[in-house]
């Protein structure tokens, strides 16, 4: 870093800028009030993000918002690899501005300037970043998440656990790939990892107290919305869950009756 010049400074500046911009996107929000009419921060858990769009309105809203919240992220990061054309700055370097970049772009979606800095937790776009830094670690992580969901069908468990599983995979990593010559090389990634799992667990403090009150919502991707409404009308449905149809549809029916008393 001593020898960077003002240009490279600027560069790596900017850099972050357009990550935290990109990161401020909220797509959650967008796409709730084009599409649906509604802005999705006043329903279901509040948050913009995917799983609320996918308990609230459905798998076919979620999903985009789930692909520009990742990739968003994903991009974000990436931005730094313009700087390896910088004679300036060390591989490193690059590692320490991709996990600078992170925060970024997480601290975008989380507080998002085109929104009211009013986000989501961040999870889909942390998940892109971490792509971005090294993909074997996060695939890793995405399994944990997708044995976890499979089995108790709570997508708040299951990205605590795939957070907390985050820092250890990350010192393995770091032990395999230890380097004598260098011995703190990756102890930013480290650090980094385990500030990851610590803030995954803290902005999940609400879904904690749910989950150990037994009120937190499930969600069962694999089941269809009649199967869904079978189990709800037969009082099979665990805590009260309701079909996401039902949801929105309640939801959305009384915003239509508002806009027109409204007109009248």
């Amino acid at each position: 870093m001593e020898t960077w010049g003002v240009l490279t400074f600027y560069c790596a500046f900017t850099i972050l800028i357009i990550g935290y911009l990109l990161g401020s996107i909220p797509s959650a929000v967008w796409i709730g009030k084009k599409y649906y009419g509604i802005d999705i921060r006043e329903h279901g858990s509040k948050n913009a993000g995917t799983t609320n769009m996918l308990r609230v309105l459905g798998k076919r809203a979620a999903l985009p918002v789930f692909i520009i919240d990742y990739f968003k992220g994903f991009g974000g990061v990436m931005l730094t690899s313009l700087l390896r054309y910088d004679d300036a700055v060390s591989e490193a370097w690059l590692i320490n501005l991709r996990i600078i970049a992170t925060v970024a772009v997480v601290l975008g979606h989380i507080f998002p300037i085109f929104a009211g800095f009013r986000g989501g937790k961040g999870v889909a776009t942390l998940l892109g970043a971490g792509t971005a830094i090294y993909p074997p670690i996060l695939l890793m992580c995405f399994g944990v998440w997708c044995l976890v969901f499979a089995v108790s069908h709570y997508v708040s468990l299951a990205s605590m656990v795939a957070g907390c599983c985050y820092p250890l995979l990350v010192m393995i990593f770091a032990t395999m790939t230890y380097n004598p010559a260098t011995p703190f090389l990756s102890l930013p990634f480290i650090i980094f990892s385990w500030v990851v799992a610590v803030l995954l667990v803290w902005t999940h403090r609400k879904n904690i107290g749910r989950l150990r009150d037994g009120t937190e919502s499930k969600i069962y991707l694999w089941l269809k919305p009649e199967e869904k409404a079978e189990n709800v009308a037969g009082g099979n449905s665990e805590n009260g869950d309701k079909t996401l149809e039902s949801m929105i549809s309640e939801e959305y029916k009384e915003f239509e009756r508002e806009q027109q008393s409204v007109k009248k």
